[in-house]
């Protein structure tokens, strides 16, 4: 497996951790209650387990698709921005993934105010974005060369 291959999968755990973190953390914080693993497993209608197991493939297959597609697409000097931008199109998938899925399987309803419920995705999609990049490195990103 490649150093690229295995540096992606890596990078989409730990964001897939630290976005997950995130999420339960925020909760102390009046947040509402987000657990992605629980609304993943209520649409397949499946145990909690696997609703786990999916946040974390979902996570690394967003990972391959940032180093493989997207790294080299987005056009911004400050890496941060760039990251950021990654993670908002991280939750627009997934938002519209949510919707369709929820079409075709029925989806578990969420508590809480929908603005804040939206706005705590956003935020950990980006820090789920920025850690992926972070994880990642530079060198994928820009197309050079990896020399480790």
């Amino acid at each position: 497996m490649s150093n690229k291959i295995q540096k992606s999968v890596l990078a989409g755990i730990i964001g897939t951790v630290v976005m997950t973190a995130v999420m339960m953390i925020s909760q102390m914080m009046g947040m509402p209650k987000m657990s992605p693993p629980e609304m993943v497993s209520g649409i397949m209608g499946m145990p909690i387990f696997v609703g786990w197991m999916m946040h974390f493939v979902i996570g690394i297959v967003f990972a391959l698709i940032y180093t493989f597609f997207v790294a080299s697409k987005i056009k911004a000097d400050n890496h941060y921005l760039k990251e950021a931008l990654f993670g908002i199109v991280a939750f627009v998938v997934a938002q519209i993934m949510m919707k369709v899925m929820g079409a075709m399987m029925g989806m578990p309803a969420m508590e809480g105010p929908k603005l804040l419920l939206a706005m705590g995705s956003l935020m950990g999609h980006i820090i789920f974005g920025m850690a992926v990049a972070k994880v990642v490195g530079n060198a994928f990103c820009t197309g050079k060369s990896d020399t480790k």
